[in-house]
C-alpha cells in the first residue's frame, strides 16, 4: 500500500476492460471508510457507468476524452438530502442549511475520494481526478437529478490503465510541511523551492509555447486566470444559495 500511494500517476487511457462488480465494492467499501465528521457521512457517490449518462457529463468535463472511454465515472458529492430527512423522521430539527454544514460534507466527501483513489489503485486500476467539477456544478446537478442539499464537489475516471506515465514532480516537502507552527517564506526559500520544477523541460516549453515569460505566469494568465475564478466562485454560490446552503443568518 506504501509504494502504491508514493507511485500515484494520473491515467487518462483505459483499456476498456470492465471494473468487476466485486472489486467495485472493495472500492467503495474502503471509500465508506474514511474519516467523517461525527460519523454522520454526509456525501454521496454517483456511480456512472452508462454510455448514455458519461456522454452527457462529458461537457461538464470540459470533454476530456476520458470520461467517456472510462468504464466507471464517480461523482463525489456534499449530502445533507439524507441525513436531514433522517433527522426529520426522528423528530430532529435539522440545522444544516448554512455554509459550515456544506463545508462539513464537502470534506467529508473528499475524505472518501481519497480512500476510493487509494483503494482503486491498490487493486490495479488507475484513476484520474477531475477539478472541473464545480465549474460546471450546476450542470452535473441537472445530468445527475441531484436534490436540494447535495451538490457535486469532485470526479473521479477510474479502470485498468492502458498507459504509464512519468511520475508528476512534487514540491521538496519542506516546501509544504511546516514544523510546530508555521513558518512562512522569504523570497530566497521561494527562489530555492521553485528551482527544480521551473528547470523541468516540460514545463519551460509550456512557457514558451504560452509567450511567457515564467511558469507562474502560465498560471495566473492562462490556467487559472482571475477572471474565471470569480466567474466560478459566483456560480458555486448561486449553486450553494440554490440547493439549501447560504442560510447564514
Amino acid at each position: 500500500m506504501f509504494d502504491t500511494i508514493l507511485n500515484h500517476r494520473s491515467i487518462r487511457k483505459y483499456t476498456g476492460e470492465p471494473v468487476p462488480n466485486a472489486v467495485l465494492d472493495y472500492i467503495l467499501e474502503a471509500g465508506t471508510r474514511a474519516s467523517t465528521t461525527g460519523n454522520m457521512q454526509v456525501y454521496s457517490v454517483i456511480v456512472s457507468t452508462d454510455d448514455s449518462i458519461k456522454e452527457e457529463l462529458s461537457p461538464c468535463h470540459f470533454n476530456q476524452p476520458m470520461v467517456k472511454e472510462a468504464p466507471l465515472v464517480l461523482t463525489f458529492c456534499a449530502d445533507f438530502n439524507r441525513f436531514n430527512k433522517w433527522c426529520s423522521l426522528r423528530k430532529a430539527e435539522p440545522g444544516y442549511d448554512n455554509f459550515l454544514s456544506f463545508m462539513t460534507a464537502a470534506i467529508d466527501a473528499l475524505l472518501v475520494a481519497q480512500n476510493v483513489s487509494i483503494a482503486a489503485e491498490d487493486a490495479g486500476l488507475g484513476i484520474c481526478y477531475l477539478g472541473t467539477t464545480i465549474y460546471t456544478a450546476e450542470k452535473i446537478i441537472e445530468v445527475l437529478d441531484l436534490p436540494k442539499g447535495v451538490v457535486p464537489i469532485t470526479t473521479l475516471t477510474l479502470g485498468y490503465p492502458d498507459e504509464k506515465p512519468e511520475l508528476t514532480d512534487r514540491l521538496p516537502l519542506e516546501a509544504v510541511i511546516h514544523r510546530e507552527k508555521y513558518n512562512d517564506y522569504s523570497d530566497s526559500d521561494i527562489e530555492n523551492l521553485y528551482h527544480e520544477k521551473e528547470l523541468i523541460k516540460s514545463y519551460q516549453e509550456f512557457v514558451k509555447e504560452n509567450n511567457k515569460e515564467t511558469l507562474a505566469q502560465v498560471f495566473t494568465d492562462i490556467r487559472y486566470k482571475k477572471s474565471d475564478n470569480i466567474l466560478f466562485s459566483n456560480n458555486l454560490l448561486d449553486i450553494l444559495q440554490k440547493q439549501g446552503f447560504m442560510n447564514n443568518q
